[in-house]
């Protein structure tokens, strides 16, 4: 008898709990569809341009569209869906998601593209906080960030395999392919999430007032300002990265997607290194990574120059990608009862960064500056998150017991 007694007193709820690497590879799976929408629409835009009768100027609205959904969307669903249970908001975020994408491929014209993609972004940001709420739950605390990074892991590999596969079937199957695709992967996702992930109870004490507490908390602000700034440097870089490559460093066409597969390599290495970092000393191990990204976005424009000492410093910025797993489970910190609120406002922040780093760049551009010296831009983006690390510590030492 004593021999069958784990097997009754489990259920089939807490099964997959025990599992944490399936759960945590259904979660990633999600990331990686996230990834390959918000990254392979930059690649595929030449192709939906033409075809939806506008320039690409025009055209890359429906990118800042997407990423206005996010900014939306994260708090608005993490307040609004307080008291749903985690693994079917999940789901629920990828049916809405998956729908979006699918709409995206069918677009009749370029105003409906623009919508489409606004409704594609609204769930990103509320999928990644709650998925990383989830993937947290599943480890001891001292593994959190390890698990998160896991589940980031599916956005990073987006750019180095998803982004690459939809832009390959965007040339052969044409641009709608491509959004297809991400589509099927949301479809893949739910069903991952609802075999895999365990069910949580609903919090009976959840409601939108709770999340919105955590609105007044200043820690919570200053880890959002870390990221809104400090991730801009990166942002600068990326967005002009194949311009660099064919007017400064003069490659072919055909390096670019290599090199820009490099940087996702960097950022995947990255992602894991900083995940290991976080749950030994979170606070120094975001500081350094500060540190680290302000350093080789320095090296770059002197970089630019040559094909191979630019291939290895674009995989030193890419590691510092890993800074967004760090302040997601800082948030987690500081945040108080208000955690999916403030998991998902990470995802803001980092829109907001993805908006912020390539405006600024574009301005030093206008006026004249050549496009690798947008290496400066993000070294100041940098040090300006450095700095809002260097308020928050103090912050938290003056609120420290003694």
């Amino acid at each position: 008898m004593e021999s069958c007694l784990p097997v009754t007193i489990i259920d089939e709820a807490q099964k997959p709990a025990q599992r944490p690497g399936v759960v945590l590879f259904a979660l990633a799976m999600g990331s990686f569809a996230i990834g390959t929408t918000e990254f392979a629409t930059m690649s595929l835009l030449p192709y939906f341009s033409k075809d939806l009768r506008v320039d690409e100027a025009t055209a890359s609205h429906v990118i800042s569209a997407y990423a206005l959904g996010v900014v939306v969307g994260a708090p608005a669903i993490a307040v609004l869906a307080a008291r749903l249970s985690r693994k079917f908001l999940l789901i629920a975020l990828m049916l809405v998601f998956g729908i979006a994408n699918g709409l995206s491929a069918l677009a009749p014209d370029y105003h409906w593209m623009l919508f489409f993609r606004f409704l594609s972004g609204l769930p990103h940001g509320a999928y990644f906080g709650v998925a990383a709420l989830v993937g947290a739950s599943l480890v001891p605390v001292d593994k959190r960030a390890s698990a998160v990074a896991r589940i980031m892991l599916g956005l990073t590999i987006a750019t180095v395999i998803g982004v690459p596969a939809a832009n390959w079937m965007g040339q052969v199957l044409g641009w709608r392919a491509g959004f297809a695709l991400v589509a099927a992967l949301a479809a893949l996702t739910m069903a991952l999430v609802w075999t895999f992930t365990p069910k949580q109870a609903r919090d009976p004490d959840a409601s939108p007032l709770r999340e919105l507490g955590a609105l007044k908390r200043g820690q919570v602000w200053l880890t959002l300002g870390i990221g809104a700034i400090g991730f801009g440097g990166m942002f600068a870089v990326y967005t002009y990265v194949a311009s660099t490559l064919l007017t400064v460093t003069q490659v072919s066409p055909g390096f670019v997607p290599v090199i820009l597969c490099i940087f996702g390599l960097g950022m995947t290495a990255g992602t894991l290194f900083c995940g290991w970092a976080a749950d030994k000393a979170q606070m120094p191990a975001i500081g350094l990574c500060l540190v680290w990204s302000a350093l080789w976005l320095a090296v770059y424009p002197l970089a630019a120059h040559n094909i191979w000492a630019v291939s290895a410093v674009v995989f030193m910025i890419g590691g510092g990608g890993g800074l967004g797993i760090m302040l997601q489970t800082r948030l987690m910190d500081v945040a108080g009862d208000a955690q999916t609120l403030a998991a998902a406002l990470n995802h803001s922040a980092f829109n907001f960064a993805n908006a912020l780093g390539p405006f600024l760049a574009g301005l030093v551009i206008a006026r004249g500056a050549a496009f690798n010296d947008t290496g400066f831009v993000g070294v100041l983006l940098a040090l300006g998150g450095l700095l809002i690390w260097f308020v928050a510590v103090l912050d938290n030492r003056r609120r420290a017991p003694r």
